[in-house]
């Protein structure tokens, strides 16, 4: 079914747009750590009226997911069209983890394959590197310190007017990753304080702490939407504005607890917009289950390159155009771990209003819980102890989660109150259990085999000492057994 799909999203493709003008630029903006808070979103305390105007030009998902609420998990996974368990990229690059292949297969392989020249400004953060070709790279640092901003619009400038080809272009911004810097050289202009906001809603909790964190997470995504205007004056100054494909997406949800690092809403769902001038509708907003998988299919037949067989993403076109075309009907989602801190695998799975989480260390203690409270949240845990229910247990059920947790996403979009256990609701458990399995099995999931997910934990651990992991301790195998038979 998904081949079908993907083979109708190219004919509609072809038969639309393919000969009638030149191939399209393709603009790919990434930013760091931040879910939909953003004013086209309906945050009202964010300032972001350069993604607003682009999403008055195009169309914004309101239901987007990454793979795995990671940084170099989600990039490796929009690059590649593959989840993570599939390519190999199940953690950190700074934390040795890779693709399982430098020959997979990848966009800017297809893209420079056909024709199209290929720039990248910001991190990649995928190993090895040399699986991505770039024909022009800028500013390879992560910059979380936001120093020389400007060069990001003007390193943009430089590669998109350097040729009449056609051009795909990944740009890589820091904002939001921490530290939350409340202003860059007077950016914003008028930072937000704790008295301008509310904590964000999947806390379910309040505190000074958490509402001076919310405030300086907008202050930062105000001046992410900054670098995004002078990036758009840069395209339209280079008179390519107009045929240009530009998708704006963050690489996960918020660095809180209960976000990256998680397999919560907060964590996997993402602010999505595309705009195409003239090409895709303007001011529109869709509601279809999509994924950052389905990036890679949707370019290559916006590009007119060669598809890469039997990806499990699909080309997003026909429903840019009838929002009844037939599309999926689950979306699914992992985690592995980020660094050897917090190594909890889960998988899930979620349809039009279900999901549920499936964890494979059931009744143990998530490491995640911990790491975060400690890094970020040092008078959290009072706050959570005085909350009200079910918001107190929703906290210690992350904190030590059951195998199941199922959550109906229209009455309880924060999955506070798990219903794996009521009874009205096992027939929604137990075929969302076997949806679950056969994706599993379709994608070959390898911690399906129970030895290789003991195998992974006993490597991760050997990393340990005095209670915390070292890097230079951590060998890794996976890429040599996961697949063996």
């Amino acid at each position: 079914m998904i081949r079908i799909l993907q083979l109708a999203g190219l004919a509609f493709f072809l038969s639309n747009f393919g000969n009638a003008t030149p191939r399209p630029n393709i603009l790919l903006i990434v930013s760091e750590d931040n879910g939909p808070e953003l004013g086209c979103y309906g945050e009202p305390s964010v300032k972001t009226p350069n993604l607003d105007r682009l999403a008055s030009k195009g169309i914004l998902f309101e239901r987007a997911y990454v793979p795995q609420a990671g940084c170099s998990q989600s990039r490796a996974a929009f690059l590649t069209g593959l989840y993570p368990h599939q390519n190999g990229q199940i953690g950190l690059a700074t934390w040795k983890f890779q693709l399982y292949h430098e020959s997979t297969p990848n966009l800017v392989r297809s893209l420079k394959s056909a024709g199209y020249r290929t720039g990248l400004i910001g991190k990649l953060h995928i190993n090895p590197s040399s699986s991505f070709p770039f024909d022009f790279k800028k500013i390879p640092s992560a910059n979380f310190s936001r120093k020389s901003l400007k060069a990001y619009a003007s390193s943009a400038n430089e590669f998109i007017t350097a040729s009449d080809k056609p051009f795909f272009l990944s740009i890589n911004y820091p904002d939001a990753h921490r530290p939350f810097l409340t202003q860059v050289k007077g950016i914003p202009k008028n930072p937000l304080t704790a008295d301008d906001v509310k904590p964000l809603a999947y806390f379910g909790l309040d505190s000074a702490e958490l509402r001076q964190q919310t405030a300086d997470y907008y202050n930062c995504m105000s001046r992410l939407d900054s670098q995004i205007g002078d990036l758009l004056s840069v395209l339209k100054k280079s008179g390519k504005l107009d045929n240009t494909l530009i998708v704006y997406l963050g690489d996960h949800g918020a660095d809180m607890l209960r976000g990256k690092r998680t397999s919560y809403e907060g964590g996997t769902r993402i602010p999505l917009i595309i705009s195409w001038p003239g090409k895709i509708p303007a001011n529109t907003k869709r509601s279809h289950l999509v994924s950052t998988l389905d990036l890679l299919p949707t370019f290559l037949g916006a590009a007119e390159a060669k598809p890469i067989p039997n990806l499990p993403g699909l080309n997003i076109f026909p429903v840019l155009k009838n929002p009844k075309s037939k599309w999926r009907t689950h979306l699914f989602t992992e985690y592995h771990l980020h660094s050897a801190h917090n190594f909890f695998p889960q998988r899930t799975v979620r349809n039009d209003r279900f999901k549920l989480i499936h964890n494979l260390l059931p009744d143990t203690i998530n490491p995640g819980y911990q790491f975060t409270l400690e890094k970020f949240f040092p008078t959290l845990p009072s706050v959570i102890a005085a909350s009200p229910e079910p918001v107190r247990s929703a906290y210690q059920r992350m904190k030590k989660p059951p195998e199941f947790e199922l959550y109906d996403l229209k009455n309880d979009p924060h999955e506070f109150t798990n219903l794996a256990d009521k009874s009205a609701h096992q027939q929604t458990l137990t075929d969302l259990k076997t949806t679950l399995h056969k994706w599993r099995n379709k994608t070959k999931d390898p911690l399906l085999k129970e030895q290789n997910l003991t195998q992974l934990q006993s490597e991760i651990n050997a990393s340990f000492q005095n209670g915390k992991p070292e890097k230079s301790k951590l060998h890794l195998s996976y890429p040599d057994y996961f697949f063996k038979d």
